[in-house]
């Protein structure tokens, strides 16, 4: 931990700062993406393993202490929780840029309560325009339900971003109907490099690359009409527009062109554990140690400077695609986004 005048800050040994934690508030969803979880589901930790209520809003507190300034909330389906009113109240109390990814499936039942706390910034998974594909995707239904909420929120005026994980042979076929979504709609759909996690049969042979979405984009669009926009602070994903579209697509390549550079962010885990990097197999049980009035700053500033430089030290496709390096590593589902 370091001090920049009055402002704490939770730096690494790379000098990067770390102002942005995403939290998990829950392990279960509404859907199976087959990229998220194995089929047969994952053990759930038992209730009283989780964050109550209390318990996250205090964690944000602490890590607000130590120089956050923007939380996420994240699942599983954060929306699933019986007391997110509650969660999202005290948080939206905060000096916090606050923000949710949901599936959008009960967001109708939310949107007023988002509303009234002021909270406008979410992120909607959508991985396909396809009825059929939706289902074999998500192992569920409820295709209709999540455009009408997009639509909701789209004439609400919530600020909007798309996150699509794009599969080779799955929904690779499908960017320039998703980017078309931008020329009526002032949305960012961001397209997502598959990304190895336990139980989500990854290899490297699935992944659609940053070069491949461009060089398709390019072919239909014409190169000459995407535009390459400026790159926000600690960006994940580079963002480009089509001349005359309202809204913009990004693409988020963690794998083949990963922004660990300048990466700002932390994850809570839903029952309490820190996560210094998506790609890490390392957590610190931040939850037990808080029940046992322990130093849980000391414990949080261990894990930032243990953070390694890229990809918790996977700095190769090589290593990457070693499944002793990342087998360990959790189902997205129980990390949360």
């Amino acid at each position: 931990m370091t001090q920049s005048g009055n402002i704490q800050e939770l730096r690494d040994k790379f000098g990067r700062v770390h102002n942005y934690l995403r939290i998990s508030l829950i392990e279960k969803c509404n859907l199976r993406c087959s990229y998220c979880m194995p089929a047969e589901g994952i053990p759930l930790s038992p209730k009283a393993h989780l964050m109550s209520a209390e318990e996250v809003l205090e964690f944000a507190r602490i890590f607000v202490g130590l120089g956050v300034n923007k939380i996420r909330l994240t699942g599983g389906e954060p929306l699933l929780r019986k007391d997110i009113g509650t969660i999202l109240e005290g948080l939206s109390k905060m000096p916090v840029d606050l923000s949710i990814t949901t599936n959008g499936l009960l967001m109708d039942r939310h949107v007023d309560n988002f509303q009234k706390l002021g909270i406008k910034k979410i992120n909607f998974s959508l991985d396909t325009l396809k009825e059929d594909r939706f289902q074999e995707l998500t192992r569920r239904t409820g295709f209709q339900k999540t455009l009408d909420n997009f639509e909701l929120l789209h004439d609400k005026d919530f600020d909007l971003k798309i996150n699509t994980v794009l599969i080779k042979g799955i929904n690779d076929d499908e960017l320039v109907d998703l980017v078309n979504m931008t020329k009526d709609y002032k949305v960012s759909v961001r397209f997502i490099e598959f990304m190895p996690f336990d139980g989500n049969s990854w290899d490297r042979s699935k992944m659609v690359s940053e070069k491949e979405v461009l060089d398709q984009l390019g072919a239909h669009f014409g190169a000459e009409r995407i535009a390459s926009l400026p790159n926000e602070d600690n960006f994940t994903a580079r963002k480009f527009k089509i001349a005359g579209y309202k809204g913009d697509f990004g693409i988020i390549s963690s794998v083949t062109n990963p922004f660990c550079g300048s990466c700002n962010r932390i994850r809570l885990t839903a029952n309490g554990r820190i996560k210094n990097c998506l790609f890490s197999n390392q957590e610190t049980d931040l939850l037990a140690a808080m029940r046992a009035g322990e130093n849980v700053e000391n414990l949080i500033l261990e894990s930032i400077l243990n953070k390694k430089a890229v990809r918790a030290g996977m700095d190769s496709m090589e290593k990457l695609s070693d499944p002793a390096l990342h087998s360990d590593n959790r189902s997205m589902i129980a990390i949360g986004g």
